[in-house]
């Protein structure tokens, strides 16, 4: 596509006076190719004083461009090849479903949908203010009438069109399908409106069109999952008062000293290696944008070692072995997310890995505009007010007052839900039908570095049985951490001298010579210590979504993220903004569903998100 065609499609749209002093503005683009339509649309609203708070750019394609293909496409425009720069770092392992790329600051989202044009149609789960249709004419098979109906599917009444290469087939099943052609079209395109002469009935939520008025939200609970979502919600315009019932945020698992951001892979692809790839993803962008690199956080890479036996998986092509007692190795970082690694055992390397500290992540989301955070609050009853919560502590005394509520407080929410079920029945919240989640106990052994870090220390974070992360600045220096014991916490806690060996125990089938020189540490006294309590689900996915079904529901949950916070709270937050701003969701609509709140009740269909 040229300069002079990308800019037609923006005239066919109407835009950028469409878009105008819009709070959010959903783009969907059927044909990728080089990205060229897209850089022209996000310089139009770089550049206009008048652009939406958020614009959601979702782009279709069989295969995406390589960074390369798309700095040649931008090389004759300079303004454009900038932007190519600016992204280039979120540019890799886009694989088929849904890749998430958060742009200038959180007001540009891209979301690259890779694989079939009609299921990946099938899959969207909003409407399109403007629709780029740019078919290839070589491409003619991808579209027929059930392509269109799928993209129909995504429309509103007043959707317009843009089409730079329509066939008579193809102009035939629009019109088949609800879409009114222009007589008016510049020569060599085609404008067309959504504007079907029947009533437009689906099986669609009747909300999902429909945003949410922004206002005010509470969230319960200030770590990881509470603090994304208040992060979430104010980048779209809301005022979010975060309460704990710690004096500070963090307070609990999300206090952990540092933990590892690492994707989940599997042979079979599954839902929870998929969901993480998503959240690893979305989460590195945040770390990026809001942390000290080496200091908070570090692209550093993890090696999964599969001390079980298990075979390394591979999603790419296989590196060469693994020898950190020589500098250098710049090979293991050239293939994204996972690929198997030949060594005495099964291993897998994770370029886009990092290890990061939660409690700087919680405090820079609490610290954005829109956000305030209540400390020493504990919540113990809601009441309604007219459209209004209130949260009130145990001596009813007023803590906040807010349109909607999320409760990101992990196992601290079903005693506070069962109780207002009681307080209030119509709301049939069905807490008892919610997904089962339950404590975890972990411990982490830690320890500070005397001096340089000994060569026995791998130079980047090692997984499996346990984890190693070997070198983090700490206050005073530089610190080892081990762990993490895992205990459910219905059964008597073990004494942490226990679970520190246990910790060495599983230190010594993940890197057997670190063990033998770390052994004394873990009994001369000199190892500190991390507890916590993790709150996880039965299947271990973690529970995003309204708490009673409803036109507008205002209680939401957002928890059971269990080890996986620092994978999954982005996405999870992200994924609670879109619904309640109708938005792209930043998943398909399968993987959705396998979080949603009220999946333990009664089965969903792709149409109910």
């Amino acid at each position: 596509m040229t300069e002079t065609a990308a800019a037609l499609l923006h005239t066919l749209c109407g835009l950028p006076p469409a878009w105008a002093k819009q709070n959010a503005w959903r783009i969907l683009d059927t044909r990728f190719d080089r990205g060229l339509h897209f850089l022209q649309t996000w310089l139009a609203w770089k550049n206009d004083p008048h652009k939406p708070r958020l614009l959601h750019y979702v782009a279709l394609t069989a295969s995406p461009p390589s960074l390369d293909a798309l700095r040649a496409c931008a090389a004759p425009y300079p303004e454009l090849l900038a932007l190519v720069n600016d992204m280039a770092s979120h540019w890799f392992g886009l694989l088929p479903g849904f890749n998430r790329l958060t742009l200038e600051g959180g007001q540009l989202l891209l979301t690259l949908c890779v694989g079939d044009l009609t299921a990946l149609l099938r899959e969207q789960q909003f409407v399109a203010d403007s629709v780029y249709l740019n078919s290839d004419p070589a491409e003619t098979s991808a579209w027929n009438v059930w392509t269109t109906k799928a993209l129909a599917r995504c429309c509103r009444r007043g959707t317009t069109l843009a089409i730079t290469a329509g066939t008579p087939e193809l102009l035939k099943d629009l019109t088949q399908c609800g879409f009114e052609l222009s007589p008016t079209a510049p020569t060599g395109a085609q404008q067309a409106q959504f504007n079907p002469r029947w009533r437009i009935k689906n099986t669609r939520e009747p909300a999902l069109g429909q945003a949410v008025t922004i206002g005010s939200c509470a969230v319960i609970g200030a770590g990881l999952a509470g603090a994304s979502v208040a992060a979430a919600l104010a980048q779209r315009g809301w005022q979010v008062q975060v309460l704990d019932q710690g004096d500070a945020p963090a307070a609990g698992a999300s206090g952990l000293p540092v933990g590892l951001v690492v994707p989940h892979v599997s042979v079979d692809d599954c839902a929870l290696s998929r969901l993480s790839r998503s959240g690893v993803r979305l989460m590195l962008q945040q770390a990026r944008s809001l942390l000290q690199q080496g200091q908070d956080w570090d692209a550093t890479g993890t090696l999964e070692r599969r001390v079980d036996g298990t075979p390394g998986l591979s999603l790419t092509a296989s590196a060469p072995a693994l020898d950190w007692s020589r500098p250098g190795n710049e090979t293991i970082n050239a293939m994204p997310w996972g690929h198997a690694i030949p060594c005495d055992q099964p291993a897998v390397w994770h370029a886009q890995a990092a290890w990061l500290k939660p409690a700087q992540l919680v405090r820079a989301w609490l610290a954005q505009p829109g956000v305030t955070f209540q400390g020493n609050a504990h919540v113990t009853a809601l009441r309604r007010n007219g459209d209004d919560w209130e949260l009130l502590n145990d001596q009813g005394q007023l803590l906040a007052r807010a349109n909607r509520v999320v409760f990101a407080n992990a196992g601290g929410a079903l005693p506070l839900l069962e109780t207002l079920q009681t307080s209030q029945p119509d709301l049939d919240l069905h807490v008892k039908q919610l997904p089962l989640m339950h404590g975890v106990r972990g411990l982490l052994s830690w320890a500070m570095h005397p001096g340089t870090p000994d060569a026995a220390f791998p130079p980047f974070p090692v997984n499996g049985a346990g984890s190693v992360i070997p070198a983090i600045p700490v206050e005073g220096g530089a610190a080892w951490f081990i762990g993490s014991s895992y205990q459910p916490d219905n059964k008597p806690e073990s004494p942490d001298a226990k679970n520190h060996a246990a910790n060495l125990g599983r230190l010594h089938q993940l890197l057997p010579s670190l063990g033998q020189m770390l052994a004394p540490q873990f009994t001369d006294g000199s190892l500190n210590t991390f507890k916590s309590t993790r709150c996880v689900t039965a299947d271990r996915l973690p529970v995003v979504g309204p708490l009673y079904r409803a036109a507008q529901p205002s209680l939401w949950m957002c928890a059971g993220m269990g080890s996986r916070g620092l994978s999954f709270s982005v996405l999870c937050a992200e994924l609670l903004a879109a619904r309640w701003g109708a938005e792209p969701l930043p998943l398909d609509a399968g993987l959705a569903q396998s979080l949603d709140t009220l999946r333990g009740q009664q089965p969903l269909s792709a149409d109910k998100i």
